[in-house]
């Protein structure tokens, strides 16, 4: 497999997943199996201090295509993302979490955009067609279209769902808007964006099926943080201070 290259590569950052990772690597196994084309899965732990490290380590195992990439230091979502698609040999590179909120064959939705010349493809929870079950709560819900309509007037206007956590690059994309990306923590995605978009790529989002998890580990916190880091993509880009731009 490591001699040759493979056509898709999986990545998914984890950060004590020893409970949710197991059940999400058994499904990415049974659905890739099934697929026409090569794949490899990498694993980034980022900093983990339960046993997901060992977990992944023991799956390699039983699935050669995946590989650990083991981080000592919790650095960030963004940061371990970033290692992912910058290590990664796929023509395209698909990130996605480690709860399986959305099954890895939904990427087969992406493949026809990405064969068409469209060198981002991500997952979107609001655009017509996307189903979330159950429900998110009123609060998310709100908090979420409040965020969006932030993100768009600063970076990237037309974007209805940058955070959802499920997209594909082309290897090309990927190389380019990760090599210059500095977000460490939840504002990536938006970064991506709109790197993407400073870059000339060409994006398109589309609905995916979304098993919302209430119990996630994603909090209010992690809402203002990505304002914070909203900003501060704006701000960078403003001042051109981002290699390539």
């Amino acid at each position: 497999m490591w001699g040759m290259k493979p056509f898709l590569s999986v990545i998914i950052p984890v950060h004590n997943e020893a409970k949710r990772l197991p059940l999400t690597l058994v499904d990415i196994d049974r659905q890739l199996s099934r697929a026409e084309y090569s794949s490899e899965i990498l694993v980034i732990n980022d900093g983990s201090t339960d046993a997901t490290a060992a977990i992944v380590e023991r799956f390699t195992r039983l699935m050669p295509d995946l590989r650990l990439l083991n981080h000592a230091e919790n650095h960030g979502k963004g940061w371990t993302v970033r290692q992912g698609m910058l290590q990664a040999h796929g023509n395209f590179r698909l990130f996605m979490d480690a709860d399986n909120a959305v099954s890895v064959d939904q990427f087969n939705n992406m493949l026809p955009f990405l064969k068409e010349g469209y060198d981002v493809v991500i997952g979107s929870r609001t655009v017509k067609g996307a189903k979330l079950a159950p429900p998110q709560s009123l609060w998310r819900r709100l908090l979420g279209k409040g965020g969006n309509l932030f993100i768009q007037a600063l970076v990237v206007p037309g974007i209805w769902d940058t955070q959802c956590g499920f997209k594909a690059f082309s290897e090309e994309a990927a190389r380019k808007i990760f090599g210059a990306a500095v977000i460490d923590q939840w504002g990536f995605d938006t970064e991506a964006l709109a790197l993407a978009r400073r870059f000339g790529f060409k994006i398109k989002e589309i609905p995916v099926r979304w098993a919302n998890h209430p119990y996630s580990a994603v909090g209010g916190r992690a809402y203002f943080s990505t304002l914070r880091d909203v900003w501060r993509v704006w701000r960078r880009l403003a001042r051109g201070e981002y290699n390539g731009t």
